[in-house]
C-alpha cells in the first residue's frame, strides 16, 4: 500500500549528519529542526532534515520526527548548554569558540548514538519502525 496512509511505514533512514545538526539548530537558532518523512508513504523511508517556524504537518499529511527521539537518552542529555561554557566573564569569543567545540564533540558522540527504532505519532496510535542509519 501506498499513498498518504503513513502506517505502511516499517524503517526510516535517517542521515546521521542529519539527526545531530536538527537536534543542535533546535538549540541554537530560532525555529525548529525535525526529520521530515512525506507522502507518498512506503515500507521503507527516507527522513530529511527540515526547519519550519509553523508546523504545516497537517497541511502536508507529512510525519515529522523530532531529533530527540532519534538520538539516545544521555547524548540528549549531554548537550552542552551555553551557560556550559562560561567560565569567566571573560571575552566573549573566547566563550562562544569553547561552546562551539563542545558542540563539535557533542555532534560527533550524537552521529554515533542514533536509536534503534522510533515510535511515530500517527494518530491516536503510535507506530514503532526501525531506523537504519545512513553515514
Amino acid at each position: 500500500m501506498t499513498g498518504d496512509d503513513p502506517t505502511p511505514i516499517r524503517s526510516l533512514a535517517v542521515s546521521a549528519d542529519d539527526v545531530a545538526d536538527a537536534y543542535a539548530y533546535s538549540h541554537e537558532n530560532p525555529g525548529r529542526a525535525i526529520l521530515r518523512v512525506t507522502p507518498p508513504f512506503h515500507g521503507r523511508m527516507r527522513a530529511r532534515i527540515h526547519v519550519y517556524r509553523v508546523d504545516d504537518a497537517a497541511l502536508t499529511d507529512a510525519v515529522h520526527v523530532p531529533p530527540e527521539e532519534l538520538l539516545e537518552d544521555d547524548v540528549v542529555a549531554a548537550y552542552p548548554s551555553l551557560e556550559d561554557a562560561l567560565v569567566t566573564d571573560s571575552e566573549t569569543e573566547e566563550v562562544r569558540t569553547r561552546h562551539a567545540e563542545a558542540v563539535d564533540a557533542w555532534r560527533s558522540r550524537a552521529r554515533e548514538s542514533i536509536v534503534d527504532a522510533v515510535e511515530l505519532e500517527i494518530g491516536d496510535e503510535p507506530h514503532r519502525v526501525d531506523v537504519k542509519r545512513l553515514g
